[in-house]
């Protein structure tokens, strides 16, 4: 059973004239490394937003279709209820960050939830390490640079043990190599826990290599949703504005100059240079 399923599931906001997202059919299955892409404006915050039960527990509108999360209809169960199985992470991490030191904002979602104190204390010092920041645990948040804050954001998110964490543009914020240390994390995370990752992202170069499943969005719609390789293929994402990994393009025009490279579309720039490289052996 996926862990994420949707069928024809449609969401217009209070006095919007047209949906945000329309007959959105999808299945995430568990372990998943999803990567959601789009134009600006496409739906995908909103789609992250009924993931979680914002949608439509805290923004009103009209939601029709069906939504299961952790075999959870959404519509019928609190959000609390739902922060148990799905955590999210938002684009500013300053928005998630409130308490006095790092540690306490961690614990706080634990202590909410009623966590015994010796638990909250395990799971705190867990997250801290399994996020690189164990050393920042009594620093206030708001004296660490944005990569740091976004890790305790993650952090606090992770020490609640939900199955599936969403993350909406987590790195908007952030310079290119901060950025890929957060992707680096959320990847570990993804490959050590198990844990079903949905990350809404533009950045195609610093992401593709992680992913495993590729949805890419327009005009509120899924109009491609599968295997990041062979969706890449397509010239389709490029048309619409998505930005496709630089390598990924080099490989087609070296291709289409009859140049013999492997099948297997390169997403990274090791994939293609270890490609390049087997090319050169071969023709010595």
């Amino acid at each position: 059973m996926p862990i994420i399923e949707t069928k024809n599931l449609t969401y217009t906001y209070p006095s919007a004239t047209k949906p945000s997202i329309k007959n959105v059919t999808i299945k995430i299955e568990k372990g998943e490394f999803v990567l959601v892409t789009g134009p600006s404006g496409c739906g995908k915050t909103t789609l992250c937003r009924c993931f979680n039960g914002l949608i439509p527990h805290f923004y009103q509108g009209k939601l029709e279709g069906e939504i299961t999360v952790a075999g959870l209809r959404v519509p019928d169960h609190p959000t609390y209820e739902l922060a148990k199985h799905v955590g999210m992470v938002f684009q500013n991490p300053e928005n998630q960050l409130f308490a006095l030191s790092v540690e306490k904002d961690v614990a706080f979602g634990l202590e909410n939830l009623g966590i015994p104190r010796e638990e909250i204390r395990k799971r705190v010092d867990w997250a801290l390490k399994l996020t690189g920041i164990y050393h920042l645990k009594e620093r206030a948040p708001h004296e660490l640079s944005g990569g740091q804050q976004q890790r305790v954001a993650i952090a606090s998110v992770i020490a609640m043990q939900p199955e599936v964490i969403v993350l909406d543009e987590p790195t908007s914020f952030l310079d290119p190599l901060g950025a890929q240390k957060i992707f680096e994390v959320i990847y570990e995370l993804n490959r050590q826990l198990g844990l079903t990752v949905v990350l809404v992202e533009h950045r195609l170069d610093l992401t593709a290599k992680y992913a495993n499943h590729l949805i890419v969005m327009n005009n509120g719609e899924v109009v491609l949703d599968g295997d990041p390789r062979k969706i890449l293929e397509y010239e389709e994402p490029q048309l619409m504005g998505v930005g496709i990994p630089k390598v990924t393009r080099l490989y087609k025009l070296l291709k289409a100059d009859g140049i013999k490279l492997g099948s297997l579309l390169p997403l990274s720039p090791k994939e293609l240079a270890d490609e390049i490289r087997s090319v050169l052996k071969r023709d010595d």
